[in-house]
C-alpha cells in the first residue's frame, strides 16, 4: 500500500476528510494504523474505531488530534449512543465489512440527523472492468475477505443515507461518497 499512498491515496484521504465539518465530534470507522490522523479537520475530536487490536496498537504510537480516543469496535455493532457524533467517515473499509448494510445502519444511528458521513472506497467499476472485478472478487473474498466488486454507493443509498455526491476516481475503481443522515 505504501506506493499507492505516495502516488494518490494520501491526497484522496485528505480530500475525503476535507468534507467533514471543523470543530466537530467525528467517528472514524476502520481507523487501521492511523493513516488518516494527519488529515483530520481543525478542532475535530471524537473516536477512531478499529476492529483489530494489533492495528490499534500501531495507531496509538502515531500523532493524533487532541481529544481523539482510540476504541476497539466492530463497524456492525458500534458501542455508542444514538446521535453521538456530528460526522463519520471510513476509508477503504467497507470492502471487508461482512454486512455493509448493518454497518451503514449503525452509522445512521450514531450520527446526528443532518450530519455528514463520507466514504472513500474501492468498488466495482463500470464498463468492461466490472466483470474483471467480479472475477477478482471470487478469489479475494476467499483469500483476504476483501470484496473487490461491491457497489458501495448503491448500498449506501439502500441503507437510507442521502447520497449527496459520488466522485468516481481512477476509472471508477475508487469512489468518494458524501452523504447526510
Amino acid at each position: 500500500m505504501r506506493p499507492l499512498e505516495r502516488w494518490f491515496l494520501a491526497r484522496w484521504r485528505a480530500d475525503t476528510l476535507g468534507h467533514l465539518p471543523v470543530d466537530s465530534r467525528i467517528l472514524e470507522v476502520g481507523a487501521g494504523t492511523g493513516l488518516n490522523f494527519r488529515f483530520y479537520p481543525h478542532g475535530a475530536h471524537g473516536v477512531a474505531s478499529e476492529l483489530s487490536c494489533e492495528m490499534l496498537k500501531i495507531a496509538s504510537d502515531k500523532a493524533k488530534p487532541d481529544g481523539l480516543e482510540l476504541v476497539q469496535s466492530d463497524a456492525e455493532l458500534l458501542p455508542f449512543k444514538d446521535a453521538s457524533f456530528e460526522a463519520a467517515f471510513a476509508t477503504l473499509v467497507f470492502c471487508s465489512v461482512p454486512s455493509p448494510a448493518t454497518a451503514f445502519a449503525e452509522l445512521r444511528r450514531v450520527v446526528t440527523p443532518g450530519g455528514t458521513i463520507v466514504f472513500l472506497e474501492h468498488v466495482r467499476p463500470p464498463g468492461i472492468l466490472g466483470p474483471v472485478f467480479d472475477l477478482l472478487s471470487f478469489f479475494t473474498t476467499r483469500v483476504f475477505a476483501d470484496h473487490f466488486n461491491r457497489r458501495t454507493a448503491d448500498c449506501v443509498r439502500a441503507s437510507g443515507l442521502k447520497v449527496l455526491k459520488v466522485d468516481q476516481r481512477f476509472l471508477g475503481i475508487f469512489n468518494l461518497i458524501v452523504c447526510s443522515v
